[in-house]
């Protein structure tokens, strides 16, 4: 496995982590998870344009 894929799981973990459905995130907001799925879609631009 590359980096590129490690990232992109570890990112995809976060990001669910991070919902703001779980208990322990509950009064979190939606703060965590935009940022979360902003830096997972710029990584998926970077492993679909080669660059990662």
């Amino acid at each position: 496995m590359t980096i590129g894929t490690i990232l992109l799981i570890i990112l995809i973990l976060l990001l669910i982590g991070a919902i703001p459905s779980w208990p322990h995130s509950r009064s979190w907001g939606y703060g965590p998870s935009g940022i979360v799925g902003i830096v997972l879609v710029v990584v998926i631009v970077l492993l679909l344009m080669g660059r990662l």
